[in-house]
């Protein structure tokens, strides 16, 4: 869990703006992971990588390069597993994506193993556009400012900014919309995803997720920010209410923020 006080105090929906935007500012080297993954989540990537290999971690042939020069940016000298950047997504606390930095922009390997709502299998080889094809306004609002942003970034300048989603456990593996078995928001859970994006080599670049979450039932506490997460789930379009987890999902949490 992110520290509560730290959390509300600057939630990743701001002020309720529309919840898909690029919204990216740069920070320092120094800030662009937050430390290496505490006992829980270690254990929670380690067995993933040892019993579920194939679920969590996918290459495309010729991303071999690519993993050399991530492994040498996070000091990885030894790779234990059969691909490197599952070794580098035990050294941070983030899931890691390598991306060529120039058109298509496919996503060449990945480690995840905190997913919400998609499946690795089902992205790697693809370019950006078509990663978030399903989302048909998705690649409207964001598709050619985040490809013309990859490609004109500086090396090794790091940007950064907060995605969010709402689910009713905190259980870090989501590969598909998981059905709404508990109709109270109450006992539901916010899911940050701190995400950053660094060019790594002029032909690669890096994506991250750091997933963190807090209870729902919090927001109670912090009327202003109870109020604009309210604006950003009534903003969310059809398409993107899909993405989110679905309408009743969408309609429980607005009856639920609203009432209370």
């Amino acid at each position: 869990m992110i520290n509560q006080t730290e959390f509300w105090a600057n939630t990743p929906w701001g002020d309720g703006k529309e919840k898909y935007r690029l919204g990216l500012k740069p920070i320092s080297l120094q800030e662009w992971f937050e430390g290496p993954p505490d006992e829980e989540l270690l254990k929670h990537k380690t067995n993933l990588l040892q019993n579920n290999y194939k679920e969590v971690v996918q290459t495309e042939k010729g991303s071999e390069q690519a993993q050399e020069i991530l492994a040498n940016v996070l000091g990885v000298e030894n790779s234990y597993y059969p691909d490197f950047i599952a070794d580098c997504s035990l050294k941070v606390q983030d899931d890691l994506c390598l991306i060529e930095s120039n058109t298509p922009q496919k996503l060449l390997a990945a480690s995840v193993c905190s997913p919400s709502y998609w499946n690795l299998k089902d992205k790697i080889g693809k370019s950006l556009r078509d990663v978030h094809k399903p989302v048909k306004t998705l690649n409207k609002k964001i598709g050619d400012p985040i490809e013309k942003f990859i490609s004109k970034s500086p090396k090794l300048k790091p940007f950064v900014r907060q995605n969010w989603f709402i689910h009713q456990d905190t259980i870090r593996l989501h590969l598909k919309e998981e059905k709404i078995s508990n109709l109270n928001p109450e006992d539901w859970f916010i899911r940050s995803e701190r995400e950053t994006i660094c060019k790594i080599h002029e032909e690669y670049s890096l994506f991250s997720i750091n997933v963190k979450f807090q209870p729902l039932k919090l927001v109670h506490q912090y009327p202003s920010q109870k109020d604009a997460l309210l604006k950003s789930i009534i903003s969310l379009d059809e398409e993107e209410t899909k993405y989110f987890g679905g309408e009743e999902k969408r309609t429980l949490l607005v009856e639920y923020l609203e009432r209370t």
